[in-house]
């Protein structure tokens, strides 16, 4: 064969597997572009979002969500963020059609450096690709999958506007901290909206898109500012921002941080924000709640909860120490080396909820030593302090409810080298002396890093506060720590509420024929029961104070004349009233209900005193103003009163428009008010004093407890703010003798309703039409003369003759178990009953 033929068969052989190769790849990308997945979906795209709950003034409550994301439109991103993606990631974005075979090459000569070293493939996929990879297809490395990422790309191209694709990149991409999208990204580093973000924070954002894990703000923090930097020259270099920018830009610190973990964004919120996500489940479901990204606005007061949160742990904890120590939460050995397996500990204990994150500043520390006078403590961090002896003589050994060990005269009697213990920080200049310090003597300077031992109370509680005129819960507190049990003991637990029932009572006997003045025998009362005779005892055993006026029925929680009451009522007439309030969906039909042997809630129970102080209108608790969905349409509205005439443009002199009242009445206005009245005598004189002791702005309220002292109640308000709080055992049992509602459960109401009145003014209650007020003594309840001193202003219906009350006693004389009745000196000594 000649030379021309052979070049001629070679060149013809060539030309046909060029042909060959060509039609292959035709025919291979054919195949591919018909299996392409449907990118048309993404016009209509809507991501799973972020549900974000709200206090009423704004801030942000907690978030919802398997994925922080947040979408923002292209129009509302902030150029010198798009910018930023733009330059780090795809520079010639704008310009190209989808594919930047420059970028293409560079990577593919980088890739060869990279096989080299074991390092990841580059792709150099513009930020179109990067959408088609994202949204359409898997992040496997296969060259099939890369063409296909090339087709829709340049489908995508010619579909979509630039900005489009820009708006689906910068709103899917992940950038760490389960951020999804630039809007989440910026409120999880930076807390900071969008247009917030400094030109700087904006390149940090977009430098994290190579390896979030690579660039984490606190654990590789050099590398991140290095990066960041980088960004920020790109910008420059092209044209994005000017030189000085660039500088300024780069001289900054990091500034970033993590946010907490999704879920409520403060401790004393846990409690509520479950009860709000509950509630939005079962108005729309899981999938809403969690991918929604519904805005929900609540009625919570941000400061309110704050002071309710610390008001209850601070009085729980007072309970808690004055019945002494249980011992320590773990114990362990102590090696030389014993920061990481004490590391470890701790995660084992928070796993077994012995210990919690929500507990700060309380710490979990370890026992390195305990002397006599002091012990030396260890810290997860290897951080090590010291606990005085002076700061844990409460300590004394736990026996019982009612009995505690020997005191504390070393830190060996409580403490020993490994124990696991909680401590806080002391922040006295001088240690407080012992109780049996003699008279003069010195505090002791306290020492530096001196820490303060606490325990973590065995007994729980729950305090609810709400808008009395509304409903709307302004405060909730379910328990001591949410992390520890997240049972919450104000809107779960159904406990009897003892004498904080007889309020509902006395307002029966109001509404049927007696006054305040009204006397009812106190003796010794026997009526049959269920199973035997029922046979109610006043606080202090065998004590009886005779004829006694309602208002003293309620301010000194009198039992049996409680009981001789409600049987004079009848107790069906005592349910059908108390029905209205819906206290209780199981009222027991027997007269034990009359001193609170019903079980209820302190939502309930908070909500139902509401009405005495509202005018008589029943409200019902609320957490939840507005719902929006992701689009702003409002899909929930919990005030639907019309006021057609609130949205008239111009004033043109008409008279300010009227809401309608919607509330049902649920009681007479003045009765209301006399009860309102009765139990701010309560507060003044009766089983509340621990209240006025600290406050003289208008209260009123009612103590209760149950039978061996279980269960420790306070319910009252102000005129514009109602709370009640409640404090037990979860597996019911006695909390002490003498630990009744006045002694535990009112100084938590106290604390809190001084903080919450501080900076508002002590108006009184309001009187409504139809109630005089009369001057009466307050004992007999009869008209006061000239020469009284025991007077008090007496509310009276205007039908009502202050001179002839009626007086419940016929059966003084026909009662068989009767005593004598007390003289009058007696009866002064004290006027105690069941708080």
């Amino acid at each position: 064969m000649s030379a021309m033929k052979f070049i001629g068969f070679v060149f013809a052989a060539g030309a046909l597997g060029l042909i060959g190769v060509a039609g292959f790849s035709a025919w291979y990308l054919h195949n591919l572009n018909k299996d392409l997945p449907d990118y048309q979906q993404l016009a209509e795209y809507a991501p799973p979002v972020t549900t974000r709950v709200y206090a009423g003034d704004g801030s942000l409550v907690a978030e919802f969500a398997r994925e922080r994301r947040l979408f923002v439109p292209i129009e509302a991103i902030p150029d010198h963020v798009k910018y930023a993606f733009v330059s780090a990631e795809d520079k010639s974005f704008y310009d190209h059609a989808g594919l930047d075979f420059r970028g293409l090459l560079r990577a593919q000569i980088s890739n060869v450096s990279n096989v080299l070293r074991g390092r990841r493939l580059e792709g150099g996929s513009t930020i179109t690709q990067q959408v088609a990879k994202n949204f359409l297809l898997t992040s496997e490395q296969r060259v099939e999958r890369k063409l296909r990422e090339m087709l829709i790309a340049r489908k995508m191209e010619r579909t979509f506007t630039k900005d489009h694709i820009l708006e689906l990149y910068l709103n899917e991409i992940y950038l760490g901290n389960r951020s999804y999208g630039v809007a989440a990204a910026a409120l999880n580093y930076f807390d900071k909206s969008l247009d917030e973000l400094t030109i700087a924070e904006a390149a940090y954002l977009a430098a994290i898109t190579k390896g979030p894990s690579n660039y984490h703000p606190i654990y590789n923090e050099d590398r991140a500012v290095e990066r960041r930097n980088w960004v920020i020259g790109r910008l420059y270099e092209d044209g994005r921002i000017t030189q000085e920018e660039e500088i300024e830009a780069q001289a900054q610190p990091l500034g970033a941080d993590i946010a907490q973990p999704l879920g409520a964004r403060d401790w004393t919120m846990e409690y509520f924000a479950e009860e709000v996500r509950k509630r939005i489940v079962d108005l729309y479901g899981v999938e809403a709640l969690y991918d929604g990204g519904l805005a929900v606005r609540t009625s919570v007061d941000p400061n309110l909860q704050k002071k309710a949160g610390e008001a209850l742990r601070r009085w729980l904890v007072d309970y808690d120490q004055r019945h002494g120590w249980r011992g320590a939460i773990d114990a362990m050995e102590v090696g030389e080396d014993w920061v990481e397996p004490f590391a470890e500990k701790v995660d084992d204990l928070k796993n077994a909820r012995k210990v919690a994150d929500d507990m700060a500043p309380w710490r979990p520390a370890l026992v390195l030593s305990a002397g006599a006078r002091q012990a030396e403590i260890g810290f997860e961090d290897g951080e090590t302090a010291v606990l005085p002896l002076d700061l844990m003589r409460w300590a004394r050994e736990y026996i019982s409810a009612n009995k505690r060990g020997e005191d504390v005269r070393s830190v060996a009697d409580v403490l020993k080298r490994g124990d696991v213990v909680y401590v806080v920080k002391y922040d006295g200049d001088t240690l407080p002396l012992p109780e049996d310090a003699a008279d003069g003597a010195k505090a002791k300077p306290a020492p530096e890093n001196a820490y303060a031992l606490r325990q973590v109370p065995a007994v729980n509680g729950g305090l609810i506060a709400m808008d009395p005129h509304t409903g709307r819960v302004l405060a909730m507190v379910g328990g001591f720590s949410f992390q520890m049990s997240e049972f919450n003991r104000a809107v779960q637990a159904e406990r009897q509420p003892g004498s904080a029932f007889k309020p509902f009572v006395y307002s029966v006997a109001l509404d049927n024929g007696y006054t305040p003045s009204s006397t009812v025998l106190d003796a010794p009362f026997v009526a049959p029961g269920v199973d035997s005779w029922y046979r109610p005892g006043n606080y202090i055993e065998g004590r009886f104070y005779g004829l006694s006026t309602l208002r003293l029925g309620i301010e000194q929680s009198r039992n049996t004349m409680t009981a001789r009451l409600a049987q004079d009522l009848g107790i069906g007439r005592i349910m059908d009233y108390v029905e209205r309030f819906k206290l209780s969906d199981r009222l027991p039909r027997e007269l034990a209900i009359s001193l609170g042997a019903a079980e209820t809630t302190v939502m309930r129970i908070t909500a139902g005193y509401s009405v005495f102080v509202n005018g008589g209108k029943g409200v019902d608790p609320v957490l939840i103003d507005r719902i929006q969905d992701r689009t702003g349409e409002t899909i929930y509205k919990r005030d639907r009163r019309q006021c057609p005439a609130c949205n008239v443009e111009v004033w043109s002199g008409q008279s300010e428009p009227q809401l309608p009242d919607m509330r049902r009445q649920v009681m007479d206005p003045r009765t209301a008010y006399q009860i309102t009245s009765i139990l701010e005598g309560v507060v003044r004189r009766g089983t509340g004093s621990a209240v006025r002791r600290v406050t003289n702005k208008p209260i009123a309220g009612k103590t209760g407890t149950t039978n061996d002292y279980k269960d420790a109640w306070f319910v009252g308000f102000s005129p514009d703010l109602a709370a009640g709080v409640y404090v037990g055992f979860d597996m019911p049992q006695t909390l002490g003798q003498g630990e009744a509602g006045g002694h535990v459960a009112a100084p938590i109401f106290a604390d809190f309703m001084v903080e919450a009145l501080k900076d508002t003014p002590g108006i009184p209650f309001r009187v409504p039409s139809g109630v005089r007020l009369v001057r009466v003594n307050a004992k007999t309840g009869k008209p006061a003369g000239p020469g009284d001193g025991n007077v008090i202003l007496e509310a009276f219906k205007a039908e009502d003759d202050p001179n002839h009350s009626r007086s419940l006693d016929d059966d003084y004389a026909l009662d068989p178990l009767l005593s004598a009745a007390p003289n009058d000196a007696e009866s002064e000594d004290e006027l105690n009953g069941l708080y």
